[in-house]
């Protein structure tokens, strides 16, 4: 049984519709759509049902566990996430900051592994800052056409918590490089438009460097060494995703033990690019993992069986 969030469900819907005309069999797949409060609250509920997984917020996984420990239905949970982009001396700049900024506006950086804060060494700050910026000034923001690359926020909740963070950001005495802005009228029209937005020398106790926005705003946060940066990148409520950005295969393998991050990417953007690989988080990113053989095993009821002595062929 799929539930999928109020404001998305056609995806799953045109999932179904596939699996119905692969000649999957009736039932196999079921799409209920509807609110939260209603649809998703019977499925913990339902006592056909053997097992729950939650993608969300944390708030809402803590109430779908409690449900889920009322009925005593196992659960795994992939929650929020504040992914840091580690950038050493070494990086190839020219790669990580194309990189960093289409993973940010991805989806309108309404992405769960959006890697939103950059720690990067001071001594390649500037120069990543004016690459990042050049790279997020190319990103074309608008309606569907094909020359667009970044759209709209989902709805107009999403829209002004955005626009909320970043009023945040500068309010809190972060540097405002690029963006900001919520264009409309136009080709714009009343869409929920908000255009890239990179802060540099945000404090890491800021909310735009501790909160999840789930919106394309990027925060730069500036470190002395490898001690601070694994301080800072971990110093957050969640470990969903980390990326490192270096050529040493050692600082690769030491900053990948230390971040406490279900997934490390070396010099990839997203930090979560292995095909079959388990997908999952520490800390308040949630429980569990999604794909490859761990999300088997999360989906599988162990039995054991024991038989003594002979046992005959049989049908």
């Amino acid at each position: 049984v799929i539930k999928p969030a109020e404001d998305a469900p056609l995806a799953p819907l045109a999932l179904a519709r596939l699996a119905q005309e692969a000649g999957i069999p009736g039932g196999v797949i079921n799409v209920v759509t509807g609110f939260g409060s209603e649809a998703g609250a019977a499925i913990p509920n339902h006592p056909g049902i053997r097992r729950v997984g939650f993608t969300g917020s944390p708030a809402t996984g803590s109430t779908v566990m409690e449900a889920c420990a009322r009925n005593l239905i196992p659960l795994h949970l992939e929650l929020g996430g504040k992914s840091p982009q580690v950038i050493f001396p070494d990086a190839d700049l020219s790669v990580a900051a194309p990189a960093i900024a289409t993973g940010i506006t991805l989806n309108t950086g309404q992405i769960c592994a959006a890697g939103s804060r950059v720690v990067v060494h001071r001594s390649v700050h500037q120069e990543m800052v004016e690459r990042l910026a050049a790279a997020m000034q190319e990103v074309t923001v608008g309606p569907w056409h094909q020359k667009v690359n970044m759209g709209p926020l989902i709805n107009g909740r999403q829209h002004e918590r955005v626009m909320g963070y970043i009023e945040a950001g500068r309010a809190g005495g972060a540097d405002l490089v690029l963006g900001g802005d919520a264009p409309s009228g136009g080709d714009f029209g009343d869409g929920f438009f908000v255009t890239p937005t990179l802060f540099d020398n945000v404090s890491p106790d800021m909310a735009i460097a501790q909160e999840e926005i789930f919106g394309p705003v990027l925060s730069v946060i500036p470190v002395d060494d490898e001690h601070e940066a694994v301080e800072v990148a971990n110093g957050v409520e969640y470990g969903l995703v980390a990326s490192v950005w270096t050529e040493d295969v050692g600082t690769a393998v030491r900053m990948s033990r230390a971040l406490q991050a279900g997934q490390v990417g070396v010099n990839n953007a997203l930090g979560a690019g292995v095909i079959g690989g388990p997908f999952g988080g520490y800390k308040n990113s949630g429980f569990g993992r999604t794909m490859g053989a761990d999300a088997v095993l999360n989906w599988t009821q162990v039995k054991t069986v024991s038989m003594r002595g002979a046992v005959r062929p049989g049908n």
